[in-house]
């Protein structure tokens, strides 16, 4: 993540034990927080130090008027802010907030849907292009959560299923939809069943795993003139995902052939 996705414009509340305040990122390098209540009570503008540490995590750090010292850790993926705070009187204070968007940033800076796109398409075409048991553990979560009725719970039985695949399963993905933690992709699978298949699989991403699963599959059948010649999937409708860094390497996997 660059600094250029720094949310410049984001205004947010953020709760802390004892109080809260509210913070505006006015640009890389000001930021204002008002503290309404309590002790601490003011408003200032400070001139910060913002540094992306990747997944959307900042280091954001100022020195206050009266020579108060603070650094935050902004986790915008799980919404809490980590904050220590050297007061003048030099009492380390540290604490931990919930962050409650007020404003959204001038412009998008989360980057889990293409983070997350890579994922899923990373998932997929390793079990069901490659067949590879070994990268259940590595990208399903623990304690996954399976909702098709015809799959055994848990990560054991999903490794048991990919390692007794017929060479014949091959998934080809298509148009990949993602916001917050939930992925939607429409793909087509051969040798699941007699026919090919036309499947939109749903998941919901947690700490950088699949942690819950959902699906819906028909049978493909051929376009025909009554629909206008109209196809239940087509290939290149995923296309846009090629010229995508972040899902790049999905994509260079699944094209691979059987």
């Amino acid at each position: 993540m660059s600094m250029g996705e720094f949310p410049v414009g984001l205004e947010m509340d953020v709760s802390y034990p004892e109080f809260r305040v509210s913070l505006t990122l006015l640009s890389e390098t000001r930021l204002r927080f008002e503290i309404r209540e309590g002790p601490f009570a003011r408003t200032e503008t400070v001139e910060i130090q913002a540094v992306s540490l990747g997944n959307g995590l900042f280091a954001v750090s100022w020195q206050e008027r009266d020579g108060a010292t603070v650094t935050n850790v902004q986790d915008y993926d799980r919404g809490v802010v980590y904050s220590c705070v050297t007061p003048p009187g030099g009492r380390l204070l540290r604490m931990v907030g919930t962050i409650a968007v007020t404003r959204p940033a001038d412009r998008a800076f989360d980057d889990r849907p293409r983070r997350n796109k890579a994922l899923v398409l990373d998932a997929m075409t390793s079990l069901f292009q490659r067949r590879d048991a070994s990268a259940v553990d590595r990208l399903y979560a623990p304690d996954y959560i399976q909702h098709n009725p015809a799959i055994p719970q848990g990560r054991d039985a999903l490794r048991a299923l990919v390692a007794g695949l017929s060479g014949d399963v091959h998934y080809e993905p298509g148009l990949v939809v993602a916001e917050g933690d939930f992925v939607a992709i429409h793909g087509r699978i051969r040798g699941w069943a007699e026919v090919p298949q036309v499947v939109v699989d749903l998941f919901r991403i947690e700490d950088g795993r699949l942690a819950e699963h959902w699906d819906v599959l028909q049978d493909e059948a051929p376009a025909t003139a009554a629909l206008g010649g109209v196809a239940m999937f087509d290939p290149a409708e995923g296309a846009r995902h090629r010229a995508d860094p972040e899902v790049a390497g999905g994509w260079n996997r699944s094209e691979e052939t059987t």
